[in-house]
Order: structure tokens, then C-alpha cells, then sequence
């Protein structure tokens, strides 16, 4: 699992970002709806901002909320991450 977690970081520096910037310039937008989550107790929105309005460059309909947990959000909230994910599967998230 922590070699999958480094090879992950790992791809965001290198061939992530650039197909990031390949997909920039095309104007690929993602066409579904989005659903993002994010830990309430990391640094992600004092670095980056609100990550719904970041997303929203990407996707029309993205929704979306922090979730009360550290920088392992599935781990440490499961609860919290399945009932977002059921009610966004349900329609009912906005």
C-alpha cells in the first residue's frame, strides 16, 4: 500500500501534471457529475483554496464537502465517505 501511495505522489509530479496541461490546453472537460470530498483536518483548502471552485474549472457539476478526518479520509471516516458517496449516487447530494 505505501509503495501504491509514493508511486501515486510519484505520478502527480511527473506524467499526471503533464497530461493536466495537455488536457488544459485541449479544453477536455469532465462531462458527468463529480462528487469531491477532502479531509477538514489537512492543510489541502490553506494551500489550494476551496477544492469544489477548483474543480469546477474542470467539471460543471461537481459537488462536494469536507469530511471530519485527517489526511486518510476513507480510513479514518468510512462512515462519513459512504453515506457522501450514496447520497451523491442517489441524487440527493448538491
Amino acid at each position: 500500500m505505501v509503495r501504491a501511495m509514493l508511486e501515486d505522489y510519484r505520478a502527480g509530479l511527473t506524467i499526471d501534471r503533464r497530461h493536466e496541461e495537455d488536457d488544459r490546453a485541449a479544453g477536455t472537460r469532465i462531462r458527468c457529475p463529480a462528487l469531491i470530498l477532502w479531509s477538514l483536518r489537512d492543510d489541502l483548502e490553506d494551500l489550494y483554496g476551496n477544492p469544489v471552485k477548483i474543480w469546477r474549472q474542470w467539471a460543471p457539476d461537481v459537488r462536494g464537502h469536507g469530511i471530519d478526518s485527517g489526511h486518510h479520509v476513507a480510513e479514518e471516516a468510512p462512515r462519513a465517505v459512504a453515506s457522501s458517496l450514496a447520497d451523491f449516487f442517489a441524487g440527493r447530494s448538491g
